[in-house]
């Protein structure tokens, strides 16, 4: 019965004849989609069904009351995970926000946690890196900040976030900061996502794109006008994953091996797939620094002293790192290890070299690397993704 209260009191507030606004996004990693999401608004009131594979398949149902600053002020969001063992597959997350604090509890089969954070008077957002309802009102907010305190563009409101998927017991309020520019535009940027994405906005604020192609989230979202079949959208998802054996990561792990004369050469990466977009120039940007790979940093381990790509290698393990450039790359080794992707300092750099460049005839659909000995004392490290192929020979010591 409780969680059917809440709907019409949230609506009672309303207008009796102020029509629902009813739109939807859909995200889309190049030519797959991640998450549908279809939402009912009117007034202060924020209803939304969204299902997404990010990578594991969660559908949402979320009911949101805002303040007249736009902030939200209570969040009730039940989460549905089929992957999920029996007594947490079902999850209800509440959140309650006033100007001191966010409060927020996580009800499954496992029992209920409830923490608070104190906000120190800063607008506090919920964030999910797959459900754009949820970014537009965290652009909408900071944007009427933004307008009350008469900022001009290019100036910044800085907003406050807590999570919902996350372990939020073991995650403090995190910062985030937007940044209002001309034509309709706005970034964000917080402690999460690694980058900057950017929205584009009509005049009454109503988010109509946001591009992740200067993150690490490199989606690409659309408004939709129409709501989409959200329910029909998860169980295909769901059919999906569980055809596939359950859930499996977007840009999977993977290991390469080789023995060239006396040194055993590990390389450890993530694979991130194609998906139909263009490459280089685009989802790896032309002279800055590439992760070579997904995710956590490319780690490469050697057990004995080698040179590679002319660089003097000693026994042990490292990060690899590269950098396009539109006639060629670079190849970077450094001594930091176990780092995520994001975090590559160039202080702990043994060195740069360049790479020789290929064009494939066949494009590789999943970015791959490997190692190929060629005799006891020499070998190649490759790298192939789309219609590229970097090499760099190793000659062992």
């Amino acid at each position: 019965m409780k969680r059917f209260i809440l709907p019409a009191l949230l609506l009672a507030g309303c207008g009796p004849h102020e029509p629902p606004e009813r739109y939807g996004f859909i995200a889309r990693l190049g030519r797959d989609t991640v998450s549908v999401e279809g939402v009912t608004r009117r007034g202060n009131t924020v209803i939304s069904d969204e299902v997404d594979r990010f990578p594991r398949v969660r559908q949402r149902h979320t009911e949101i009351v805002l303040g007249p600053d736009g902030g939200i002020r209570r969040l009730v969001m039940d989460i549905r995970t089929p992957s999920e063992p029996a007594n947490q597959r079902e999850r209800r997350v509440v959140a309650d926000v006033t100007r001191d604090s966010v409060r927020i509890s996580k009800r499954d089969g496992t029992g209920t946690r409830t923490i608070a954070f104190a906000t120190g008077g800063g607008v506090a957002m919920a964030h999910l890196p797959q459900m754009y309802s949820l970014y537009e009102l965290y652009f909408a907010a900071a944007l009427e900040r933004a307008e009350a305190s008469k900022l001009g563009a290019g100036d910044t409101v800085p907003m406050r976030q807590f999570y919902i998927d996350r372990e939020f017991d073991r995650f403090p309020l995190h910062r985030g900061v937007v940044r209002p520019l001309p034509g309709g535009r706005a970034e964000i940027s917080h402690d999460w996502l690694a980058g900057t994405g950017e929205a584009t906005f009509d005049s009454s604020r109503h988010m109509l794109t946001y591009s992740g192609a200067r993150t690490t989230y490199k989606v690409d979202v659309s408004r939709l006008t129409e709501v989409p079949d959200v329910q029909a959208i998860g169980a295909e998802f769901a059919a999906l994953e569980s055809r596939k054996g359950g859930v499996t990561q977007l840009s999977a792990r993977d290991t390469t091996r080789a023995s060239i004369g006396r040194a055993a050469v590990t390389v450890d990466y993530g694979r991130p797939l194609a998906r139909g977009r263009v490459l280089l120039g685009n989802v790896i940007p032309y002279d800055r620094v590439w992760r070579t790979g997904a995710n956590a940093a490319t780690q490469f381990t050697t057990s004995a002293p080698i040179t590679l790509a002319g660089m003097q290698v000693p026994q042990g393990t490292y990060t690899l790192w590269t950098v396009p450039h539109a006639n060629g790359a670079e190849l970077i080794v450094n001594k930091q290890t176990g780092q995520w992707g994001t975090g590559y300092g160039r202080l702990h750099d043994l060195g740069r070299a360049p790479m020789t460049t290929e064009t494939l005839e066949a494009p590789v659909e999943k970015f791959a690397i490997s190692i190929v000995a060629a005799d006891p004392h020499r070998g190649t490290l490759a790298m192939e993704w789309g219609q590229f192929r970097w090499t760099a020979p190793i000659v062992v010591r």
